[in-house]
């Protein structure tokens, strides 16, 4: 491929990218910030003007942030790439380290500064967020010692984790031919089932304490719905998520016979147990539609797919060349390869969004109604509207900002598909 072509070729795609962002963001606070005063006439009864402007002001001041987080994520991209950004750091650590090191020593240490640089390049705006957004809106629950020990428990667990397998990529890549990228998925692939092992009794802890769910009566309730919908779990669990937020939540977390329920302990304070028995009915049915699985089979397609093409562009000078890099001559070029790839690939990517929201949309749909057949549609519409309430979800989004954006359907959509009572 001829440099200049793929310089203006992405230079385009990210300039196009970042139209579409802000218009759709824009579109967002105009239509949110329009119907601020006015309660939707089907939520007159059941939500307040005052909760409503809440939820309008908490969408508007979050897509504000947006606003200058993907102008900001534009500039820096541009910045790696086209810039030069990533050349001048490439070319830094390739004279520090190969000579010293050798080259899976230098190639780490790249991949390793790119993560580093880009996290405290992101840092300023996860302060802001955290310690000024959230905590305006009364949802912050994190102090400046947790949010410290987060990033360094973070940052511990991502280099114990993500260094061996990076080495692992990086082997692959130097040593099994052009056919490197189907080894690379598999392998991939394995990290990946076994993270979802590890997860639930390993990593999770580090972050959060978990103990059993001690309400009896609400265990007896979970667990004869579980069996009703033939669902097998290691343990019912409640995990402190109030110790960062106020925001509520309830998840499976395992794969195979390692399956946990985790409820927020924000959740269970909420709403009654018929309302959560209900939520946990709707989390089952993506486990009965087999969403879960369906997802996961389409990520791992979609990245054998990438990682074939990336096999296909890590042999073209004009990649590298393209995209700001100068390829290596006398060093490997694969973590050069893998952070442009990582660089260039999600502003192509994004205009396909809207069929991946649209789907899992239509997930929810499904997952709702097989809510309602094995557990109370009333008591899901009254946890539905009180988790929209205390998450501050507002209940008129902008239309087309919902259709590209919005993995689940909008508290009005969501609540007119449910079965109505007899």
């Amino acid at each position: 491929m001829q440099p200049s072509f793929v310089s203006l070729v992405f230079a385009a795609v990210v300039l196009a990218w970042l139209a579409l962002r802000l218009w759709l963001a824009t579109r967002q606070i105009r239509h949110v910030a329009r119907h601020r005063d006015q309660v939707p006439p089907a939520f007159a009864g059941s939500v307040t003007l005052a909760a409503h402007r809440r939820a309008a002001d908490y969408t508007i001041a979050k897509a504000r942030l947006g606003l200058l987080s993907m102008a900001f994520g534009a500039a820096v991209l541009l910045g790696w790439t086209l810039l030069g950004g990533l050349d001048a750091l490439n070319v830094a650590l390739r004279d520090a380290v190969l000579p010293r090191w050798g080259t899976m020593a230098y190639q780490l240490s790249l991949l390793a500064a790119f993560t580093l640089i880009g996290g405290l390049l992101e840092l300023p705006f996860d302060v802001y967020a955290t310690f000024v957004l959230e905590h305006r809106f009364g949802f912050n629950r994190v102090t400046p010692a947790l949010f410290v020990a987060d990033l360094l428990k973070g940052a511990l667990v991502g280099a114990l984790i993500g260094l061996p397998l990076a080495a692992l990529i990086l082997w692959i890549m130097g040593s099994l031919g052009t056919s490197w990228w189907f080894w690379a998925w598999v392998a991939w692939v394995g990290f990946n089932l076994l993270l979802l092992v590890l997860y639930p009794t390993v990593i999770a802890p580090l972050f959060n304490r978990f103990e059993p769910l001690p309400d009896e009566a609400l265990k007896a309730r979970v667990q004869a719905l579980m069996q009703r919908c033939g669902f097998a779990a290691k343990g019912l669990f409640v995990m402190d998520g109030s110790k960062r937020s106020a925001h509520a939540n309830a998840y499976f977390t395992g794969l195979g016979a390692a399956k946990r329920v985790v409820f927020f302990d924000t959740l269970l304070a909420r709403l009654s147990p018929p309302e959560v028995e209900a939520v946990l009915a709707h989390e089952l049915g993506h486990f009965k539609h087999r969403h879960v699985l369906k997802r996961m089979l389409m990520i791992f397609g979609a990245s054998g797919a990438g990682l074939a093409l990336l096999g296909w562009l890590a042999g073209d000078s004009g990649f590298y060349a393209g995209l700001g890099v100068a390829p290596n001559l006398a060093a490997p070029n694969d973590a050069l390869a893998l952070l442009l790839f990582s660089l260039a690939l999600p502003p192509f990517l994004f205009f396909i969004t809207p069929l991946a929201s649209q789907l899992s949309r239509r997930h929810e749909f499904e997952a709702d109604a097989y809510a309602c057949a094995q557990a109370d549609g009333r008591s899901l519409a009254s946890a539905l509207l009180k988790l929209h309430e205390d998450n501050a979800s507002t209940l008129t989004p902008d239309p087309v900002y919902v259709r590209f954006y919005y993995s689940h359907p909008p508290a009005s959509e969501r609540l007119a598909a449910l079965p109505q009572p007899a």
